[in-house]
């Protein structure tokens, strides 16, 4: 929600620093909740101070698994694509750089499916187009080139009247999957201009009329979460 209100030009209500402040520096939270906070203080501008940061890493690294990535399941054995995007996506809010990066592009190398693209689990034969989105995205804010053919891969879960699958066995298009993949493609600098007007039509589909997007066309109830896919892709597809 915050990020949205950002993205449309508005500042963080003063209303929802109060409650930020209530989680201290997130020790009790689980590692979705923990992310979400350094996020939310990041966009609210409220860094934290030394004791609070230290705080912060400490937690984030009790998500490192057993292979040297991390996963959103304390001590579990192998890293998830979930796990290493959110770690760190917070340590660049924090201002800081994921310590043992090497281990953690090793571990996303390997959640690569047997399709082509990735999956959030290791040794998978269909990739995801949200996993795969967010690999290629971190790779790349890691230092790594995007996995050739990958681009290839995205563009074929576009389906023809717009909107992205979220596997190839999808049945119906959803707006958190067209978002990612056309953030991906952005970063990948892919022209969107062929898929331009078919997937604002099927964005403008799941626009509820008063403020907000639904998932897909099978949701009926809009929320914050994939408003901000909404405007995400509507941001990519405008420029």
């Amino acid at each position: 929600g915050l990020e949205s209100l950002i993205a449309l030009g508005e500042s963080a209500p003063h209303e929802v620093i109060p409650y930020l402040l209530e989680f201290g520096s997130g020790e009790k939270l689980d590692l979705v909740h923990l992310c979400c906070l350094i996020r939310c203080r990041a966009s609210g501008d409220i860094p934290p101070s030394g004791t609070e940061l230290r705080s912060m890493i400490s937690s984030l690294e009790n998500y490192r698994s057993s292979d040297g990535g991390y996963n959103s399941e304390p001590g579990a054995p192998v890293a998830s694509a979930y796990g290493c995007f959110l770690v760190a996506m917070a340590h660049e809010d924090l201002g800081m750089k994921i310590p043992q990066k090497d281990q953690a592009i090793r571990c996303l190398k390997r959640l690569q499916s047997a399709d082509g693209g990735f999956a959030n689990q290791p040794n998978q034969a269909l990739g995801l187009t949200p996993s795969t989105a967010a690999t290629a995205t971190l790779l790349q804010s890691l230092g790594e080139p995007f996995p050739s053919g990958l681009e290839s891969w995205l563009l074929s879960r576009c389906h023809p009247e717009g909107g992205f699958f979220a596997t190839p066995i999808a049945p119906i298009p959803d707006l958190l999957s067209t978002a990612t993949a056309i953030h991906a493609l952005s970063r990948m600098r892919i022209s969107l201009e062929a898929l331009r007007e078919p997937c604002l039509d099927f964005i403008q589909s799941l626009w509820t009329g008063d403020g907000a997007f639904v998932g897909s066309c099978a949701d009926s109830t809009p929320d914050c979460e994939y408003t901000y896919y909404g405007l995400l892709a509507l941001g990519h597809l405008s420029l």
